[in-house]
């Protein structure tokens, strides 16, 4: 059996402030093997991004990994020391972050800041890391690259900042690129390009992606498989075309409902999901979407639903499917 290159099994993340426990991350589990796409939705405070930093081994305080375990290519990150893990950040696990500006350092140029990780990771000479940083900004599709190394951050656009941020990233060729919502300050066709760029770059060098948003349409043609993330829980996951036209879970249909439509009526109105995020403080004892469900039971309130499977590749944790079960089994006996 060939070995996962991400494998988290029933990971549990708490902050612990000074108002009490978060629990940001309950039972969360993900396998991937080299080369697969794993889309991570979820609205804000879901868990996504917590779920990128703690598998870099950059869970930040008070953050504090209270159960499960997280490997990467073999590597227990969570049992890893930092010097440990600076040689595998940037090397082997790379990541983009939401911000470029924030990400890059205002005082030094393009081609300083790609160099560095270039000489950081790689026993390459100013030379060879330069000529490296040059062909990196072409492979990212940066017009005028030599003349960009020179220049600073600020002196970009926020598109070019981006592609800029993803060409660090595939500095030393990692075997899974991290993309934390990685298009969310562009517009549209800026954040269309980087996606194309991103499929076209996951072939060339055949590694791995997981792509972090809270957009559905981002994921749509980009990710094989889809992990859909509420209150700190994956709620249902599957392969694209599962949850586009099969979804499960009634947190994943009301993120499908909400879409605008390109066949939508000139007065049609979205279909928002009512209520609000649960408090990450105090939690409910059963489901976390349950008290902003339309078909909450009683017992979705009093204990958290198991996962069903639907098929291989699709599960999803919701007592509605435990009772269509129950419901085929008992009709199945009455006959």
């Amino acid at each position: 059996m060939s070995q996962n290159l991400v494998d988290i099994k029933n990971l549990k993340l708490s902050f612990f402030t000074a108002a009490g426990e978060v629990k940001a991350l309950n039972d969360v589990s993900i396998q991937m093997k080299q080369g697969d796409v794993l889309g991570i939705v979820g609205e804000s405070g879901s868990g996504k991004s917590v779920t990128a930093y703690s598998l870099m081994g950059l869970v930040p305080h008070p953050g504090k990994i209270i159960g499960g375990s997280i490997a990467f290519d073999g590597h227990y990150i969570n049992e890893m020391s930092e010097k440990e893990l600076r040689i595998l950040r940037g090397n082997k696990l790379s990541i983009i972050f939401q911000d470029p500006m924030t990400s890059l350092n205002p005082v030094y140029t393009i081609g300083n800041q790609i160099e560095e990780v270039i000489l950081l990771h790689a026993t390459k000479s100013k030379k060879i890391a330069s000529k490296r940083a040059l062909d990196l900004l072409n492979l990212v599709g940066i017009n005028e690259p030599r003349r960009r190394l020179k220049q600073y951050p600020h002196e970009l656009s926020g598109g070019m900042r981006q592609r800029v941020m993803i060409a660090i990233a595939l500095a030393c060729e990692p075997k899974l690129l991290i993309a934390d919502e990685p298009t969310t300050a562009l517009d549209v066709t800026i954040q269309a390009q980087i996606l194309e760029l991103m499929g076209e770059l996951r072939k060339k060098i055949g590694m791995s992606i997981i792509m972090i948003t809270h957009d559905l349409g981002v994921v749509a043609n980009m990710c094989e498989k889809i992990a859909v993330m509420y209150a700190g829980k994956i709620v249902e996951y599957g392969t694209a075309d599962e949850i586009f036209y099969n979804p499960k879970h009634e947190y994943t249909k009301g993120l499908l409902l909400s879409i605008p439509k390109i066949s939508a009526t000139k007065h049609e109105k979205l279909i928002p999901i009512d209520g609000t995020p649960v408090d990450m403080l105090m939690p409910p004892k059963g489901c976390p979407f349950a008290p902003r469900c339309a078909s909450c039971m009683k017992i979705c309130l009093k204990e958290m639903p198991p996962y069903t499977d639907i098929n291989e590749d699709h599960y999803s944790a919701c007592w509605l499917l435990q009772k269509a079960a129950y419901d085929t089994i008992t009709n199945g006996v009455a006959r």
